[in-house]
């Protein structure tokens, strides 16, 4: 006769069962931002590779997990700062005129996030055909992902912009706890990584006119746009490094950054007539980059810019704020609003550009389960009602150096670029 063991709510082992079970979901799921993030290192052994493991820098998230205890909740990045010389030749004395090399150090906040989700009661399991203890594991997961990708989302943006309907699980700027949600300050982009679309003449830099951001209803996301955006990160010093992806065998003859635009730039991006001929340059590309998923979706290559569609925009509506440093050499930020000329009919939406090291993820061990994901169920009022509680620890921050250019030093976002174009909308603000 076989018996069968079925583990009671709140079992230990079940709990580190289930928490192992989502990290694993979590870290394997097919969205936008797990395709912006490398693999963790395979093949390493010992203790540091167990409780130190941090992905690839090729890619836009670099995440660092990192499953030591008693380390505090915060991560130090210790950032190698670009280096410029020129060769001492022949029999001239070199010795004591090395370069100087400097580091910049960032702190990267880790706290936890927790989703609790209610299972109902006694007589929910009686009149229900469903086991809601079944159902509530994919709905915590799921507001989980939610979580995990929007905050990159937002960090990369600088911005969280005032779109808002029941698929945003971070709330806007205006809601109280917005920056405990968002762990980290969100930084709005530096000033020589924020531009705007210049009507037929592709980007420049962020301009504002009588407090009101530089843009009409007529500077629409456009191919110009994206020959204005390679053309601007061409001439430039330092530009944001290129994204490599595992196995692309042309990585290094013909580099490319990412470039994430919102539905309305997109569509607006699709009525091109050579569109067709975008997407299948993307699926050219894929066959030389592994088939990364990131290609295979709805996205179109043209002159080294991969350009995927976003599933929410960062959107700035008619009288909205925007936030923006006004000098190169300092993070201090200033305001200026949308014009009130968009009316009801148009908005500001945010297409960000993707480099290598674009944002950095750390995540830390729960007690429980020494895993970032945390797993609780918990039977309450004598038993009638159950509960059950998903969470993480972890925290992303923008990277950011400051740079010398020899002429002067540039507070610099190392691989996340913004241009801000007007887009049409359909339908009242949401």
């Amino acid at each position: 006769m076989t018996t069968k063991t079925q583990m009671r709510y709140g079992d230990p082992v079940a709990l580190v069962q289930q928490a192992a079970g989502l990290f694993a979901t979590h870290n394997t799921r097919n969205t936008q931002m797990a395709r912006l993030t490398g693999a963790m290192p395979k093949g390493t052994s010992g203790a540091t590779a167990t409780l130190r493991k941090q992905t690839t820098a090729h890619m836009p998230i670099v995440r660092a997990q990192d499953l030591g205890k008693g380390r505090g909740d915060e991560v130090n990045f210790h950032l190698l700062n670009p280096v410029g010389a020129k060769p001492i030749m022949g029999s001239k004395y070199a010795e004591g005129r090395g370069v100087g090399m400097k580091l910049s150090e960032d702190r990267l906040r880790v706290n936890q996030a927790r989703f609790p989700v209610d299972l109902g009661d006694v007589m929910t399991q009686i009149r229900s055909p469903y086991d809601f203890r079944q159902l509530g594991r994919p709905v915590a997961q799921a507001l989980m992902d939610k979580y995990v990708d929007q905050t990159l989302h937002v960090h990369m943006a600088g911005a969280r912009g005032y779109h808002n309907n029941i698929e945003w699980v971070v709330p806007t700027d205006a809601d109280p706890d917005f920056a405990e949600i968002m762990v980290n300050t969100v930084k709005a982009p530096t000033k020589n990584r924020h531009f705007i679309a210049d009507g037929g003449n592709g980007v420049k830099p962020f301009t504002v006119a009588a407090g009101e951001v530089d843009l009409t209803t007529t500077d629409l996301f456009k191919m110009d746009t994206v020959d204005g955006i390679r053309t601007y990160m061409e001439q430039i010093a330092l530009p944001p490094p290129p994204v490599i992806f595992e196995g692309d065998k042309a990585a290094t003859d013909s580099p490319l950054r990412v470039l994430l635009v919102s539905p309305a730039q997109y569509s607006g991006f699709a009525t091109d007539p050579n569109f067709r001929s975008f997407q299948a340059s993307a699926m050219a590309r894929a066959g030389q980059a592994g088939n990364h998923p990131l290609f295979l979706g709805e996205a179109g290559l043209w002159n080294g810019i991969l350009i995927v569609k976003m599933h929410k925009p960062i959107r700035f509506y008619a009288g909205d704020t925007i936030k923006y440093c006004a000098d190169f050499e300092t993070e201090t930020e200033s305001s200026c609003i949308v014009p009130a000329s968009f009316g009801t009919n148009f908005a500001v939406d945010r297409a960000i550009l993707l480099g290598g090291q674009a944002v950095a993820e750390a995540m830390a061990a729960h007690k429980d389960s020494s895993l970032p994901f945390f797993w609780s169920e918990k039977e309450l009022d004598h038993g009638d009602k159950v509960e059950l509680l998903l969470g993480a620890i972890r925290g992303v921050s923008k990277i950011r150096y400051e740079i010398d250019h020899g002429n002067g030093k540039q507070i610099t976002d190392y691989g996340a670029t913004v241009i801000d174009t007007a887009v049409p909308i359909i339908g009242a603000r949401n």
